[in-house]
């Protein structure tokens, strides 16, 4: 099948409620179907090619007030207008699976949070770095182990096991049997 012609679902408006459980991602009042590169680049205009970007992940069971008072604080240090913090939903059908049924292990989490530094100047580089690790430290009292997959940045190999906890053994063996010269080593790794 061509990438081309696969379709993406998009849900605007309808919350963290049924219509994002049955079709995805959720941002304002409209049901549609669009085609997956153009999903892919819908943010292009504002997230151009050569941005500097820094990210830090992780997952959080429960939005207490001490962390959303954290979350506060470190959004009144943004360090540039790009920059900026997500929290994606765990819900639905997710938590229907064991955690050893694929290779997501996180299963029982309810929300993951992504705090993003970006800024166009290479000069600010540190400036968005030191923010996002500032930002992730102060949530790790209210963060759980692990992070999603697709929201980590080139990690140390003990991160990338965390990601998938007790599943990273049996990944491991499939890694040996399917791809023992470790050929698939870009991201993140899951050496053979």
């Amino acid at each position: 099948m061509e990438t081309g012609s696969l379709k993406a679902k998009i849900t605007l408006g309808g919350g963290i409620g049924y219509l994002s459980r049955k079709a995805g991602l959720t941002i304002d009042s409209l049901v549609g179907e669009m085609s997956v590169p153009a999903m892919n680049s819908m943010f292009d205009a504002v997230y151009p090619k050569g941005m500097q970007w820094y990210w830090k992940a992780h997952y959080v069971s429960e939005l207490t007030e001490e962390a959303i008072e954290t979350n506060i604080k470190h959004a009144a240090r943004i360090p540039s207008l790009l920059s900026t913090m997500h929290y994606y939903p765990i819900d639905g059908r997710v938590h229907d699976l064991k955690e050893e049924e694929t290779a997501w292990y996180n299963r029982d989490k309810r929300w993951i949070q992504l705090i993003v530094g970006i800024d166009p100047d290479p000069a600010n580089k540190e400036r968005i770095t030191h923010w996002s690790r500032q930002y992730d430290d102060a949530m790790a009292p209210f963060a759980r182990h692990g992070a999603y997959i697709n929201f980590m940045m080139k990690e140390a190999d003990e991160n990338v096991k965390a990601a998938f906890g007790n599943n990273y053994q049996r990944l491991v063996k499939v890694k040996k049997k399917y791809d023992p010269e470790n050929f698939f080593h870009v991201n993140q790794n899951i050496r053979p």
